[in-house]
Order: structure tokens, then C-alpha cells, then sequence
């Protein structure tokens, strides 16, 4: 992966990096490919972790089976593993307009990057594939899952193209990654997520159908949430355009029980979907974000 931790990106922080490589990225389910990995597969094959027994049948291979058990029962078994295999790393970052918030070099698509970028150099590093899916109204070219360092540099060169314009296609992204994502495989979808949770939740459940192993990385400023403003401001939508001059005081209130609402209903799909979800404030370093959520997944790896 030398070729690869070369890639010349502000995606990629090589600090942050080398204090993740410890952590390894792992599936919450099992998962499916074509060459030997650290991930559980659902079929059955011969690596060290023991699964079960079953009984001999003609043709099965009289290598594995377990002269033990033969003479203690007078019958024939055989002993089954877990197979390893490799994940599929499916990247989903939205680039709507909404992502352009921030100041310059600072925006939610710019934190969002780094926590996408990351997650596939760890990826590529632990052999594992990686693939994207650019979200908005001009990125609607996808990069199929693949291994390889060339493969990672493409990926992170088209990360570092994306640029925050019109409305929000997540939905239809995910929708998409689940009919066409081949195998199961790890979908990380990285947004703002300024959908309805209703409408979020029917794609989850598509994703879940595939057997697609879920995370979201819900990527929100402070001051959204607080709505800290004290005089009166014209706000912009960044996805449509539309304009409104308000006094922050005299709607404060309902802002702020409409956004509790909001989260209130994302938790609550949370909770019906089982995705892996994250919710995280732009001001705290994405290293930790991501050091979290990799923590998360070693209590979890490769449950069915």
C-alpha cells in the first residue's frame, strides 16, 4: 500500500491514519467475495475458527473428519469452520448543496471526505475493496467495488472532485446501491440527511433486504442544532435558493422543536432498521469519529 499512502490529497491525513491502522474495519454480518480475507463468510470452508459438526455424507472430503468423535460414537463426522473472505467497501457521500456549509476548506462535504477517504484507505490497506458513489445533482457516476492501490487513488481522486451543488439524491443512491451492489457488502453513506426519516428508513430497509451491512455518518454544525443567532439574518437555502430574512429570537422556539422532532424520528428509525448510525458535529476531529466507530465494530464482527 506504499503506492497509495503517496496519493497527494488533503483527503487523507497521514497522522490520523497511523493512529487508526491498529483498528481494523470490520463487517457487523457476514460477508461474501472472492478471495481469502479477515471476514466472515455465510458459507462454510476450512479456516481456523471452528463453526460446528454435521454428519459425513459420500463425497465429502475424509480429511475433516473427526477421528475423536468417530471413536466415542461409532460415527462418522465432520468438523465445519467459518470461511474468511474479503468485504466490499461501498462509500455513498452526498454532495448536495446543503454539504457546502462552512467556511472555505471547513465544509460539512470537506469533513465528510476525510471521515469517506479514511474509511476506504483502511480499507484498501487491510486488502479489502472499495468503491463510491458521489451523491448530487452533477456526481452521479459510480466506481464499482475493487481492490488495489490504483483503484484507491481513483477513488480518492473522485472524492476530492465532488463539489456541493443542488438538491439531495441520497435516496435515490441508496435505493440504487441496493439493487446494484452485486454481494453483501459494507455501505457507509455520509450526509447531512435533510430527508424525511420515513422516506430514509423505506431505503435502509431496501439496504437491509440486500443484506447489506449499514452505517451513517449523520454530519451536522453546532449551530443547527442551537440555533445560536441573535440578530436578525437572511438565510439561504443551498440547495434550492430560496431567501429568508427572519429575526432568530421570534422563531428560535419552533426551530428548536422542529429539529428535536427531526432527531427524535432519526432515532426512532435507528432503532427499527438497526443501521449503524453515527451522529457527529463538524467541530469534533474526525480521527476520534472515526476511532469510535471502528472500536464499535470489534464487540460485533461478523454476526449473520
Amino acid at each position: 500500500m506504499s503506492s497509495a499512502a503517496a496519493v497527494s490529497t488533503s483527503i487523507i491525513d497521514s497522522t490520523v491514519i497511523s493512529r487508526l491502522l491498529a483498528l481494523p474495519l470490520n463487517a457487523r454480518q457476514a460477508m461474501t467475495g472472492s478471495v481469502s480475507g479477515r471476514h466472515r463468510s455465510p458459507v462454510r470452508g476450512s479456516s481456523v475458527e471452528f463453526a460446528q459438526y454435521r454428519k459425513y455424507v459420500p463425497g465429502d472430503d475424509t480429511r475433516r473428519l473427526d477421528w475423536r468423535t468417530w471413536g466415542r460414537t461409532d460415527r462418522f463426522y465432520i468438523k465445519e469452520f467459518e470461511a474468511d473472505t474479503n468485504l466490499r467497501l461501498a462509500l455513498v457521500v452526498d454532495a448536495s448543496g446543503s454539504m457546502g456549509y462552512g467556511p472555505a476548506g471547513a465544509t460539512r462535504l470537506d469533513y465528510s471526505r476525510k471521515l469517506a477517504g479514511s474509511l476506504g484507505w483502511l480499507a484498501a490497506h487491510q486488502g479489502d475493496a472499495v468503491g463510491l458513489w458521489g451523491v448530487g445533482r452533477d456526481h452521479r457516476q459510480k466506481l464499482p467495488a475493487k481492490r488495489g492501490a490504483a483503484h484507491l487513488k481513483l477513488v480518492l481522486d473522485q472524492l476530492a472532485g465532488l463539489e456541493a451543488q443542488g438538491g439531495t439524491t441520497i435516496l435515490e443512491a441508496l435505493h440504487q446501491a441496493a439493487d446494484q451492489i452485486p454481494q453483501r457488502a459494507l455501505v457507509v453513506a455520509v450526509s447531512d440527511f435533510f430527508i424525511e426519516p420515513a422516506k430514509l428508513k423505506q431505503a435502509l430497509q431496501h439496504l437491509g433486504f440486500r443484506r447489506h451491512d449499514v452505517a451513517l455518518f449523520h454530519v451536522l454544525d453546532r449551530v443547527e442544532l442551537d440555533f445560536s443567532f441573535d440578530r436578525p439574518a437572511r438565510f439561504v437555502d443551498m440547495e434550492g435558493g430560496e431567501t429568508l430574512l427572519a429575526d432568530p429570537p421570534m422563531i428560535a422556539s419552533r426551530y428548536q422543536e422542529a429539529v428535536k422532532k427531526y432527531l427524535a424520528e432519526m432515532d426512532e428509525m435507528v432503532c427499527t432498521t438497526g443501521v449503524d448510525y453515527h451522529r457527529v458535529l463538524m467541530s469534533e476531529p474526525f480521527g476520534e469519529v472515526l476511532a469510535r466507530f471502528l472500536l464499535s465494530r470489534l464487540q460485533s464482527k461478523g454476526r449473520r
